[in-house]
């Protein structure tokens, strides 16, 4: 019950303090939420991809087996958020929110504070955290990004709008950076850090923002069934990938608490600038972050026993 207690007040108290501050805010000065939209996948995002690339020392072997993990992982996820939405037969947009908010889980504001407090710094951890947070970042700006355009505008535009995107860029200039061991000047980083360290902010405040547009009635909808694959069916099958590639340790128990991360805050960011359903994506948000007050702990409780 105080790792619970614990885990309520030092993650998900801030997270929750930072919404009600943009909910506050969109009631009294109605925010522009497609120029916070704007900063977040132009400015911040991008920055704070390239300082985690640019400071974080990945080991090759280690790189490779969450990489693998990660993608059957989101393979399976994509399956099941797809024959979801085909058996509810949702319009392309909306099926595209609902299953986003199953693929994009939040490694960053949620994930590395629960990190830090289970493994208590340990950087092994803390690595494997990082790179989980590096492809979900990734891929949410990626992938996320082209599904929306696509069900919009055809696939083929969608690819080509991608081109157009800082976060692959600030992506391939900071591996190149750190691999080739090339010192940045103080007055690049520091600003840069700046510019990564608002990203979380940001994109808080505008989910509070997004969520006071939400007449909420709590009834029965297909946004609950979703929100249960994401905090439940998303961990079970993280553990039945993680025991069948033969993966242990700390390696184990930080690949299946990563994996119980409530949906990432960036899902209702991109969704709000592309307008695809943003209220039902926000929606999505908040609960699965409200209810997984109570999942995550059931989770870091069982990698003790499994791992």
């Amino acid at each position: 019950m105080s790792e619970m207690i614990y885990i309520l007040q030092s993650v998900l108290l801030p997270i929750f303090i930072m919404i009600v501050l943009g909910f506050i805010l969109q009631k009294k000065f109605t925010l522009d939420l497609k120029t916070l939209a704007k900063l977040n996948i132009y400015v911040f995002v991008p920055g704070f991809i390239f300082v985690k690339f640019y400071k974080t020392n990945f080991e090759l072997h280690l790189l490779l087996y969450i990489v693998v993990f990660f993608i059957i992982y989101i393979i399976c996820l994509y399956i099941v958020g797809k024959a979801l939405t085909l058996i509810n037969n949702r319009d392309k947009g909306e099926a595209t929110t609902l299953t986003n908010s199953v693929l994009f889980f939040n490694s960053g504001n949620y994930g590395v504070p629960v990190n830090d407090l289970v493994f208590k710094g340990d950087p092994l951890a803390m690595s494997v955290q990082v790179i989980v947070l590096s492809l979900q970042n990734i891929f949410t700006f990626s992938y996320g990004i082209f599904a929306i355009q696509s069900a919009q505008i055809g696939k083929l535009k969608a690819m080509l709008g991608y081109f157009k995107m800082p976060v692959l860029y600030a992506l391939l200039l900071a591996i190149i950076l750190n691999y080739a061991d090339i010192p940045i000047p103080e007055f690049i980083w520091t600003p840069a850090n700046y510019v990564a360290d608002a990203m979380i902010a940001i994109a808080l405040i505008m989910l509070g923002a997004q969520i006071a547009n939400i007449n909420f009635t709590f009834k029965w909808s297909l946004s609950y069934i979703f929100i249960f694959v994401r905090l439940v069916i998303g961990p079970a099958i993280a553990l039945i990938i993680i025991k069948i590639m033969g993966i242990e340790g700390v390696i184990a128990q930080t690949l299946f608490i990563a994996s119980a991360m409530p949906t990432s805050v960036n899902s209702s960011v991109i969704a709000q600038e592309y307008d695809n359903h943003p209220e039902l994506a926000a929606e999505l948000v908040f609960l699965s972050t409200l209810l997984s007050s109570i999942t995550v702990v059931i989770v870091i409780y069982a990698s003790k026993l499994l791992f």
